[in-house]
């Protein structure tokens, strides 16, 4: 995978997330910060790095969740509704 300046990374094996500095042929120079604040830069082998999942990657996740949400509100109503409808029948028994 081709990374770009201003790409957010994660090394494959997990950690914190990282920016991208700047990419040579095989190696990509990453900044992140610490708990502390403190700013870390290093180079480190483009092998070993992930893209981070993008921002529109999120808003369709949600989009996609919210979306079920609706669709299982939708039978919990017709589900209610049809409750509804035989509860008179059961009371003229």
């Amino acid at each position: 995978m081709a990374f770009e300046p201003g790409d957010v990374v994660f090394l494959k094996s997990g950690g914190q997330s990282m920016t991208v500095a700047s990419v040579d042929e095989d190696s990509v120079e990453c900044l992140w910060l610490s708990e502390e604040g403190e700013l870390f830069r290093e180079t480190v082998p483009s092998i070993v790095l992930t893209a981070a999942p993008s921002e529109d990657d999120d808003l369709e996740d949600e989009d996609e969740s919210h979306h079920e949400d609706a669709e299982d509100e939708e039978e919990d109503d017709e589900d209610a509704e049809e409750e509804d409808e035989d509860e008179p029948a059961k009371k003229r028994k």
